[in-house]
């Protein structure tokens, strides 16, 4: 097997950037754990970029070998799956490297400054050029073909408009009337109107009083139309000037992998609490539970609960909600459980939920009504 190109070698550190000042360092110990030292500066007057995990303290942590492989949750964040994985591999290929070779501060290296949320990675490494596909109906083709053949023309512009996302169905970031937007396409499994589908189940999550970044249905001459969604790590402020926006995961946050279903709401919620002090973040997470269970969405893992820093007002609060789709889940159960169920989840269970994090029984059945007669007339 060829040795990787000498520009794809592992870095001996990395620095992370938020809003071009170092936050701290990154590197390997000898047994392939990431290591990161906060600088003094950002000690100084910085946030805990990971409140449990990576307390704001001048010290070296460790990351755990498990379930991240040796990663801390808040960069795992960083890192691409599903789509965007699929493209870095094809492009390291491309380039000579065997993704095998390629470890997490290359990786990190790759995303550069284009990753979700708002750290940056430097020194960046560059695999691409600048994307040249603008038709949304060109890019689904490309897509569709890279999925179904392994192979594009476009391998460039495909990982230069989508290489940093997550989640199985490809997908761009784009600019769209001066903001910063995601759009989706159809995956192998998808039907061709899941881009309708995704937009109904967004409309009907508003409905129910769950927060929600704005989207909309982009015209296909193939299609019902491509979902979009306004990205909310992206943000402007009074004159206008674009700033990323620290996210972590929830996943990220309690380091857990999101491919492992040992997630429980009742958890989910004591975690808001905690990093938010707001229950008004734990009421929009228990609405958002109702929702997942009623509407069908069985894809609730740990990646799809977010939180985003507040930098003026110094505090966490709960993301908007992403990625709502009807989805039979692994095994037709709920990635995370609702009062100790993956299935045959009831009425009841979701109020005993909502009683557990501080609701009364009467604003627990409220709530849950509310949200199924939206549901109900909203999908159906």
């Amino acid at each position: 097997m060829p040795m990787p190109p000498r520009s794809f070698a592992e870095p001996a550190f990395l620095n992370v950037i938020y809003h071009d000042r170092v936050v701290g360092t990154l590197a390997q110990d000898p047994n392939g754990l990431l290591v990161f030292e906060y600088s003094s500066e950002w000690i100084a007057d910085g946030f805990s970029i990971s409140p449990f995990s990576l307390p704001l303290e001048k010290r070296v942590f460790v990351a755990k070998p498990h379930p991240l492989n040796g990663v801390f949750g808040v960069f795992d964040d960083s890192l691409p799956d599903g789509w965007g994985r699929l493209l870095v591999d094809r492009l390291l290929r491309r380039h000579g490297a065997d993704p095998f070779d390629v470890g997490v501060l290359a990786r990190l290296s790759i995303i550069g400054a284009s990753g979700l949320g708002a750290l940056e990675y430097v020194p960046a490494m560059s695999l691409a050029s600048q994307p040249g596909i603008e038709d949304l109906d060109n890019i689904a083709a490309e897509c569709a073909r890279m999925l179904r053949t392994d192979f594009s023309e476009d391998l460039d512009a495909l990982f230069a408009l989508g290489g940093s996302s997550g989640g199985a169905r490809p997908k761009i970031m784009t600019d769209v009337d001066g903001s910063a937007w995601i759009i989706k396409f159809p995956s192998s499994h998808d039907a061709a109107d899941a881009g309708l589908h995704e937009y109904r189940m967004a409309c009907a999550a508003q409905r129910c009083g769950i927060i929600m970044p704005e989207v909309r249905l982009f015209p296909s001459r193939e299609c019902a139309g491509y979902f979009g969604t306004r990205r909310f790590d992206r943000r402007r402020d009074a004159q206008g000037n674009a700033h990323k926006v620290h996210m972590v995961s929830a996943g990220g946050l309690l380091e857990t992998s999101h491919r492992i279903p040992n997630l429980d709401y009742d958890l989910l919620m004591r975690l808001a609490l905690r990093l938010t002090d707001s229950f008004d973040c734990v009421e929009q997470l228990y609405r958002l539970m109702c929702f997942n269970v009623l509407a069908g969405n069985r894809d609730d893992h740990a990646k799809n609960f977010s939180f985003i820093f507040d930098e003026d007002a110094r505090a966490w609060r709960l993301s908007p909600a992403y990625d709502l789709t009807q989805s039979e889940g692994m095994n037709g159960e709920h990635a995370t459980m609702v009062n100790g169920k993956g299935r045959g989840i009831e009425l009841d269970d979701l109020v005993d939920v909502g009683q557990r994090a501080g609701m009364s029984l009467r604003k627990a059945r409220a709530i849950a009504s509310e949200v199924e007669e939206a549901v109900r007339t909203g999908l159906l």
